[in-house]
């Protein structure tokens, strides 16, 4: 089974994010949104995974020390780089927290996976397949303000994704932390 873990986005914050990628869209260019119901922050993907690794996954989950915080969105950005644009995501303010949460879990698997390299605390909107122009999509980018919007995080969850000829399924698999 295809596992990663995550952090659920409220409805209305993914609402809100929609109208961003609303702002996003240009004719020209081949970007795929990520749908309303599947916007999240990513901790950790895990890829692949034997159902009995994943008991034990659970298992070193449940054991991280979460308290609850609050985040709120940031500005747009890009992956890797304006010359070579495949991921356009909107930032969470403050990463410490987040990047706390995110170690905890990459040591806690230590023994199962490898360390994340370079987290970036985000939430993906859209994958870019071409855009026409890519100095005129930038200049776009920079003129979308993003509100300040809070999100409570109290748990995070691992996920099971499910691939299919119409895009991902996801299904909660687990919570940790408080409900």
């Amino acid at each position: 089974m295809r596992l990663f873990i995550a952090i659920e986005i409220p409805e209305d914050i993914k609402e809100y994010l929609t109208s961003i990628q609303e702002k996003i869209y240009m004719n020209s260019n081949k970007i795929r949104f990520v749908k309303k119901e599947q916007i999240h922050l990513t901790l950790k993907f895990l890829g692949e995974v034997q159902p009995n690794i994943a008991d034990e996954i659970k298992d070193n989950l449940k054991r991280i020390n979460f308290n609850p915080f609050s985040v709120v969105l940031d500005n747009l950005g890009i992956f890797p780089n304006e010359g070579y644009i495949k991921v356009i995501w909107v930032g969470l303010k403050p990463e410490k927290p987040i990047l706390e949460l995110q170690k905890g879990i990459d040591e806690s698997l230590r023994k199962l996976f490898k360390k994340e390299k370079n987290f970036k605390a985000h939430v993906t909107l859209a994958r870019v397949k071409y855009i026409e122009n890519k100095d005129n999509f930038i200049d776009k980018l920079k003129t979308i303000k993003v509100e300040n919007k809070k999100i409570g995080i109290s748990n995070f969850k691992l996920i099971k994704s499910t691939l299919t000829p119409k895009g991902p399924v996801y299904e909660g698999f687990e919570v940790f932390g408080s409900n």
